[in-house]
């Protein structure tokens, strides 16, 4: 029976430090996305952008489908998402455009590398 205690053992820990060093996208880290969301030169006050983490590709439409959103300020068209691990994260935004009085959508994948890392992007939308 003692024999089968080192092989045992040696998973364990080959498996406990698997899940250490993998990535774990979602929010507990120390690593942030910002940034604004514009069309074409202008800034889309109060658009909705919402993050799917561990995605490269964009999940579609339906709000239920990502992890969290945020509502970008009236003043200067900003958002941030904290406390990320890194990995993968997809940002899909969506607004209206008064100038063009029309609805306004768009999307990107956005990699954190680092640890503590702060990504600053443009989310640029299109009719």
């Amino acid at each position: 029976m003692r024999t089968f205690t080192k092989p045992i053992l040696v998973l364990f820990c080959f498996l406990a430090w698997m899940g250490v060093s993998c990535n774990r996208e979602g929010v507990g880290g120390k690593a942030s996305i910002s940034g604004v969301v514009m069309h074409h030169d202008s800034l889309i006050h109060g658009a909705v952008v919402f993050i799917k983490y561990g995605a490269t590709d964009w999940p579609g439409f339906d709000s239920e489908l990502y992890d969290d959103e945020i509502t970008t300020s009236a003043s200067d068209a900003s958002f941030s998402f904290t406390n990320l691990f890194r990995g993968d994260y997809y940002l899909y935004a969506r607004g209206f455009d008064p100038a063009f009085m029309q609805e306004v959508m768009g999307g990107m994948p956005v990699e954190i590398e680092k640890k503590k890392e702060d990504k600053v992007v443009t989310v640029f939308v299109v009719e």
